[in-house]
């Protein structure tokens, strides 16, 4: 649902397009809602993994036959490229295997706005059994609610076991607002037991916004009304954690890009889904942020 650009960019997108089809619009500043194709050349999937233990599913969820797969939610999946990362690493699976009765042990839903986007991603992935793809504005309330509690009671479930919110905050605050981002944060918090997120600080803001101007596209609707603004990684540390009840893990450490993994837990999972001690002291060995308690 997010999406990429040279120089700041980002993945996923956050409003639905008018093209279908083939050929896109490359330059970058033309996609204001994130929906950039190619977003893994800019930001290859390879610079988030090297900061991920890739035990890390395992830990938190021991397999077990009665517990089913490990379910996960990928907002903003562009066209599936760290997606399909994603899932190859956390089960530790080889370069170029594309077959595997891993789907057993991890099932991803995969939403992004860009209905080009999720098409290419159904073509290409190698995992067709355990990735799913969709068409989804996450915003829209109505749809998100039958689509995936469609993909979870396959599984008899009512929340994903984890969520991956991959440089999309900075696409729904400027085309949502404040309240927009406050209420995605909600959602996504409610969704899932566990969130993976990697905030855009507030430099990729005024790119995003120089873009368009330069172009000499509308602005923003929201960028100049912003009153949550400026360390935006603190920002939405302080809304999950003051407002939706999830509790801060640790960070994983920033990206060369420079942006933070922020690993976090709803607070009521503590004694259902307990952290492995030896997780926990990784995460604190790579964290670099400081966050000011406010």
């Amino acid at each position: 649902m997010l999406m990429a650009v040279p120089t700041e960019l980002d993945g996923g997108s956050v409003k639905e397009t008018a093209a279908e089809e083939e050929p896109r619009v490359l330059e970058p500043g033309a996609a204001p809602f994130g929906n950039f194709p190619h977003y893994s050349r800019f930001h290859p999937p390879e610079q988030r993994l090297r900061l991920l233990p890739p035990e890390l599913l395992r830990q938190l969820f021991p397999q077990s036959p009665e517990n089913g797969p490990i379910l996960g939610l990928d907002v903003g999946c562009n066209s599936g490229d760290l997606s399909v990362a994603l899932y190859k690493h956390f089960l530790s699976l080889p370069d170029g295997e594309t077959c595997s009765d891993a789907s057993r042990e991890l099932r991803l839903l995969c939403c992004d706005i860009d209905p080009v986007l999720v098409k290419r991603a159904e073509k290409e992935c190698p995992f067709p059994d355990a990735l799913t793809f969709i068409t989804l504005d996450f915003m829209n309330q109505r749809k998100r609610k039958v689509l995936l509690s469609s993909f979870l009671s396959q599984f008899g479930r009512s929340v994903f076991d984890i969520g991956f919110c991959m440089s999309i905050t900075m696409w729904i605050h400027l085309n949502h607002g404040d309240h927009g981002l406050w209420e995605f944060l909600a959602h996504l918090s409610s969704l899932c037991h566990y969130l993976l997120v990697e905030p855009q600080p507030w430099k990729c803001y005024r790119a995003a916004a120089r873009r368009l101007r330069k172009l000499g596209l509308h602005d923003f609707d929201h960028f100049h009304s912003l009153a949550i603004r400026g360390d935006m990684t603190n920002q939405i540390v302080q809304i999950l954690t003051q407002d939706h009840g999830m509790e801060l893990i640790c960070c994983f450490g920033n990206t060369s890009w420079d942006r933070s993994l922020l690993f976090f837990r709803a607070k009521q999972t503590i004694e259902t889904h307990p952290i492995p001690e030896s997780l926990i002291e990784r995460g604190k060995e790579k964290n670099r942020l400081r966050f000011q308690k406010q």
